[in-house]
């Protein structure tokens, strides 16, 4: 029997306001234990939660910028259940009537397009957190993290592979980044991922019984935990067992799903309208205001590229992977440098350093002015493109300009023909026996001839300039 796999996320994202979503408490990661949580966020007696305008602000403009529908009037419940770090016994949240209904997220895998639907964007506060290192036989209770604002994103069960899940995680990941609402730091717990995996026969319509994978905050183990648990759901029916709805967590020593607890369904949490806070309501003026600030969109700097720098749109994808690549690429070109060229050299050279540093286009210690003073240099035949990558590896680690490294490295091309032509003959009468092949018909010869040449000139000779006249000399 051939199998499908069907999948949805829920994606917790936290907003980046400075004070808790209810109090004026401070949001600032990596302090002191419970040194953050004010009698608001502990619910205690007598105290009365207010809404944060700027939590607002932020769901507003993640709905405009995925096209959903914002709601001009929500509603905050609560949702009770009992867990040690959640002192007050519930969390407000959204539920029948949440700030962002619908809009759509688009997803590329390989050559294929894909929109993903999205349900919802409901506002909640987030819970504390139970910590277990250094404590023997108990569990410490961590409330820094309580009332902190997040915005639970929630997709329709249409992706049907972990690559595509992969994909829409990344897509939102840089959306939410790119219109500032979220720093995205997914060690930190910005960004975490809950995973709704079935299976059904392939052709199928009824969905099949899904279990969660809980708090995934890494795209690679999402992938790892998604591929697992698909593959040990479709194992479990073929034994003839059936499936449990079930909260699962992922464990990337084993790479194995393992259940954590029954998963409740909505009605088990006893949702309520908070009595505390009245209803979101929303005029039109203050969308107006919020979509007035929204930057220009991932999508829409795509098509400009194409149309405004010709790139492919491989290229212009890659390059609008964030806002900060996206504008080193624009400055670079605004510094007259070919598009194509820049493009070329950022996914290349650039990027493969800052991977292999870890490091991202913010970190990048040659700024865009440094990168276009080595490619204009290239452009203008002062140096070749060996020269360059020389060049930027020099830069990467200094501070001195492209000049100057051209002049202490000794990287300038040798543009006298004269000189060239000379050195192209003594090569020519060293090799004869490629020579002999090159006329005998075998085209590799030339290459090596290339080679030998660009051997004898020490790299500074420009590879274009060889190409033209050894392949004159040999076929005059």
């Amino acid at each position: 029997m051939q199998w499908e796999v069907v999948i949805g996320l829920e994606v917790h994202t936290q907003l980046s306001t400075h004070s808790k979503i209810f109090s004026g408490a401070s949001t600032d990661f990596g302090q002191a234990p419970n040194t953050q949580a004010c009698a608001v966020d502990l619910a205690l007696p007598g105290v009365l939660p207010v809404m944060n305008k700027a939590a607002v602000e932020k769901a507003i403009r993640f709905g405009l910028a995925i096209g959903a529908n914002i709601n001009r009037k929500s509603v905050f419940a609560r949702k009770n259940y009992f867990y040690p770090d959640l002192p007050k016994g519930y969390q407000i949240s959204q539920f029948e009537l949440p700030i962002v209904e619908g809009g759509a997220v688009t997803i590329r895998v390989g050559d294929e397009e894909k929109k993903i639907n999205l349900t919802r964007a409901h506002l909640e506060e987030d819970a504390g957190k139970s910590v277990h290192e250094g404590f023997q036989g108990v569990s410490g209770i961590d409330l820094n993290r309580a009332g902190t604002p997040l915005l639970e994103i929630v997709s329709e069960p249409e992706m049907r592979s972990a690559a595509e899940a992969v994909a829409y995680a990344k897509a939102l990941h840089n959306i939410v980044t790119w219109i500032g609402i979220c720093d995205g730091n997914m060690q930190e717990g910005s960004f975490r991922c809950d995973v709704n995996v079935s299976v059904r026969p392939k052709g199928q319509e009824k969905f099949g019984t899904r279990r969660e994978i809980k708090n995934l905050n890494s795209f690679k183990f999402m992938e790892q935990a998604i591929k697992f648990e698909t593959q040990w759901q479709i194992e479990q029916i073929e034994d003839g067992h059936e499936i449990v709805q079930a909260t699962v967590l992922f464990d990337p020593d084993t790479g194995e799903t393992r259940m954590m607890r029954s998963k409740e369904d909505a009605h088990d949490y006893r949702y309520f309208p908070d009595p505390d806070l009245p209803p979101l309501v929303i005029s039109e003026a203050e969308i107006d205001a919020v979509r007035a600030e929204l930057p220009e969109l991932p999508e829409a700097m795509q098509a400009r590229f194409a149309s405004q720098y010709g790139l492919p749109q491989y290229d212009a994808v890659a390059l609008t992977a964030s806002r900060e690549m996206a504008a080193y690429f624009e400055a670079v070109v605004a510094a007259g440098v070919e598009p194509k060229l820049a493009s070329n050299w950022l996914m290349g050279d650039i990027s493969a350093q800052l991977n292999r540093e870890e490091k991202t286009i913010a970190d990048c210690p040659v700024r865009p002015d440094g990168l276009a003073s080595i490619l204009r240099r290239i452009a203008d035949k002062t140096i070749n493109q060996k020269g360059g990558k020389d060049v930027l590896r020099a830069m990467w680690e200094s501070d001195k300009s492209a000049d100057q490294l051209i002049e202490e490295l000794g990287l300038k091309q040798e543009t006298d023909t004269g000189a060239i032509e000379a050195m192209i003959d003594a090569v020519l009468d060293a090799n004869a026996g490629m020579v002999g092949e090159f006329k005998s018909g075998k085209e590799k010869a030339f290459n090596a001839l290339v080679g030998q040449c660009m051997k004898a000139a020490k790299g500074k000779a420009d590879p274009a300039t060889v190409n033209e006249i050894l392949k004159r000399k040999l076929t005059a």
